[in-house]
């Protein structure tokens, strides 16, 4: 199955149970003040289980377009250095407000992915919430239940409130929920290691890893911390399709995958230069690195402007801004791109996602041209910005010096446009570090030195000359 085929399986399956197919809210959100992009499926739900909208329908089951760079949900750093991080990513969901619950939740996403998908059942791992006596919840005996129904106890796991406790944020509707774990190591790989896909579930090995979670919200977070019972019982899942994918297609890596090969065979017609897929082997772990790091940031950047969030120096803009400049540095370092580049592979994103996300579509010339100008003002300072940091980090090697002064990593934030997360990354490939803290004395005394320009004085009004006076630019020049 292509990747496009699978996410109109989805679609079908739950379309079959009586759930309506809605399209993708919007990745940017502009009427929550709690959230800049939206992170989860049921970020666009909220108002319904909060009880503050009508739920009709009650079941609903889309594709949602997700970023996670910000905030509690922050995968940035490890985004093109592993083989399933993303920054955007869609999200596969089915939702119940007030209608089916657990079992119901439980039992369809078996039916799909064992009966309609044909994932191997041995293969398969679940996780319920341990509980927490702090909140006097108990564990979620229920959905162990139900969960009994179709794998043995040994594939039935107690996880912690970190993995099995869901929150949108530090506020809002939330809890517990069962993770679905796939073991999608080769025989070789498990008697190597000697362990089971038990022992490895959210232990961060790259071949066992979760593709679906059912969250059972019953809760809603208040400010103070304090947890009480929502209106109506929701069920809200979420499965990563680009994970989905992979397992289906039998890879062990999401790009190497048809939702990324299409955008990295562009990256390679353009420069010239070979990514090396896992069946392939190693290769140069830049260029791959580097071109992994492109093909998930076009995605990111394509979809907010799409939205209608332009780059800018503010709040959701500089946060798709860092992403973009992330982008065009490794193209820069890693793909020898010296002028813009990745606003020449978005015809392939568009052809490639366009048909589900009219939207995309829809703002192709929009994208490009943005991503074009974005990419070449920030390239007129990169080579200087690089060239400066490489002079410090050539003296600390000579002092013995291990980390960056916050003055010199403000002053390329400030000069040459470097966000410190960018900075950081160059000094960590370097093994060096950033001092942080005297970065944030320096952006303070800048916002202040800024505020303090802007400020008015307030007093009379002087008089400096009586009379009426007569305009006359429009005859002559004074």
């Amino acid at each position: 199955m292509t990747a496009n085929e699978i996410r109109d399986s989805f679609k079908k399956f739950f379309e079959s149970k009586q759930h309506a197919i809605v399209p993708s809210a919007p990745m940017v959100i502009k009427d929550d003040p709690t959230l800049m992009f939206t992170n989860a499926g049921m970020n666009q739900w909220k108002d319904i289980i909060l009880g503050t909208r009508d739920p009709e329908p009650r079941r609903r089951a889309d594709t949602q377009k997700c970023l996670r760079v910000s905030g509690k949900h922050n995968d940035l750093e490890e985004v093109g250095h592993d083989t399933y991080h993303h920054t955007m990513f869609e999200m596969l969901g089915n939702w119940s407000f007030g209608d089916y619950f657990k079992e119901g939740a439980i039992d369809m996403a078996w039916e799909y992915l064992v009966d309609v998908l044909k994932l191997n059942p041995a293969d398969l791992y679940v996780t319920v919430f341990e509980g927490s006596p702090e909140e006097n919840i108990p564990r979620d005996d229920e959905a162990a239940k139900y969960w009994a129904k179709h794998v043995p106890e040994d594939h039935i796991i107690n996880g912690n409130k970190h993995d099995n406790f869901w929150e949108m944020g530090d506020t809002g509707p939330c809890g517990p929920c069962s993770e679905i774990h796939v073991d999608s190591r080769t025989l070789e790989q498990r008697a190597a290691s000697g362990k089971s896909g038990r022992e490895l579930v959210n232990q961060d090995d790259p071949q066992v890893i979760e593709i679906w979670n059912l969250v059972f919200m019953q809760f809603n977070r208040k400010a103070d911390g304090s947890l009480e019972k929502l209106s109506m019982n929701v069920i809200d899942t979420g499965m990563g399709f680009e994970r989905l994918v992979r397992m289906l297609q039998g890879k062990h890596s999401n790009y190497d995958t048809d939702v990324f090969q299409p955008i990295i065979k562009a990256e390679q017609q353009i420069t010239g230069l070979k990514y090396t897929t896992f069946e392939e082997g190693e290769g140069n772990e830049q260029i791959n690195v580097a071109m992994r790091v492109c093909a998930d940031h076009l995605r990111a950047v394509s979809f907010s402007i799409a939205d209608g969030q332009l780059p800018s120096n503010a709040k959701a803009g500089y946060v798709i801004r860092r992403i973009l400049r992330r982008a065009v540095r490794y193209a820069y370092t890693f793909l020898g791109q010296k002028e813009g580049f990745l606003y020449k592979l978005v015809p392939t994103l568009v052809s490639e996602m366009g048909d589900a996300f009219p939207e995309l579509k829809a703002q192709q010339q929009l994208v490009t041209k943005v991503i074009k100008e974005e990419e070449e003002s920030f390239l007129r300072t990169l080579d200087k910005g690089i060239a400066l940091l490489d002079k410090e980090m050539d003296e600390m090697k000579s002092k013995g010096e291990k980390e960056l002064s916050g003055v010199q990593a403000f002053r390329l934030f400030d000069t040459y446009g470097f966000p410190l997360d960018l900075t950081e990354l160059i000094c960590r490939e370097n093994g060096f570090t950033v001092d942080e803290e005297q970065f944030n004395v320096e952006m303070q005394k800048q916002k202040d030195r800024a505020r303090n320009a802007a400020a008015v004085e307030n007093s009379d009004w002087v008089e400096l000359q009586a009379g009426e006076q007569q305009f006359v630019g429009y005859e002559r020049i004074l």
